[in-house]
């Protein structure tokens, strides 16, 4: 099935620096989203010399239909695949994600531990208080699909381009999923920046809040948004994640 326009993933190379080294960036969009909502910031960070990979994700960029047929486990996998050719045309990786996107890098953190230098987070997603959701293991069986949970933009006239419903059967995947994540967090030993959104109508305060208390961490700082809803990366305070995020690659990769 065709890729939407609006959904075309980035990649773009590396200026080494003084010292010859390549720095790569892996930026990882949500569920039932697209690179639309990563591509700003991944430009941004390739205008500042960084080789960037903004990959789309298994299921998206088509139909929330033809999500359906898809699975966490797919989304990782393609995430995975994409960091290991990122590690192999550059000489350091830091990892980002956006709401499942945070959960996914997360995911490569707790499991790549010594083959990265940093991960930023985006409003990350890792448990709900939505009482809701513990219907899901019923419900996907008798319901396709909910109502959509993307464009959560304070700015006006800002798409996200995300789906129009939220297929059950993923979703139920991915909260299958945040139980392994969470309890991996001690794994995590990178240095982590994580934005969050004090106004957010996807992800609640309880994600942040387990991650900070959870990862391994010496080096992890927490930044509230103020001025933008749940994709941030289009909101508002987007200018304040490119530029701190641009800061925090330069740190924890020496350059």
């Amino acid at each position: 099935m065709a890729i939407a326009p609006h959904a075309e993933p980035l990649h773009t190379e590396a200026t080494p620096g003084a010292d010859g080294r390549r720095i790569g960036v892996l930026l990882s969009h949500g569920f039932t989203g697209s690179p639309a909502s990563m591509v700003p910031w991944g430009q941004y960070l390739a205008d500042q010399g960084f080789a960037v990979s903004v990959p789309l994700l298994p299921g998206h960029g088509t139909t929330w239909q033809e999500m359906t047929s898809t699975r966490y486990d797919d989304y990782y996998a393609a995430l995975e695949a994409e960091f290991d050719a990122l590690r192999a045309r550059t000489d350091v990786v830091v990892v980002a994600g956006l709401s499942m996107g945070g959960c996914l890098v997360l995911q490569l953190a707790e499991r790549r531990a010594p083959d990265l230098a940093g991960v930023v987070l985006v409003n990350p997603a890792v448990a709900s208080t939505n009482r809701q959701l513990l219907l899901l293991p019923v419900m996907k069986h008798l319901v396709k699909a909910f109502p959509a949970i993307g464009n959560d933009i304070k700015k006006p006239d800002v798409l996200e381009y995300a789906y129009p419903k939220t297929p059950l059967k993923p979703l139920a995947s991915m909260l299958a999923a945040w139980k392994q994540v969470r309890a991996d967090l001690p794994r995590v030993t990178a240095p982590v920046l994580l934005f969050r959104s004090a106004d957010d109508h996807v992800v609640d305060p309880s994600s942040a809040k387990i991650i900070l208390a959870g990862i391994s961490s010496s080096d992890a700082a927490e930044r509230v948004l103020h001025e933008s809803f749940h994709v941030a990366t289009l909101d508002n305070d987007a200018e304040e994640i490119f530029s701190g995020s641009a800061a925090f690659i330069r740190r924890v990769t020496g350059t």
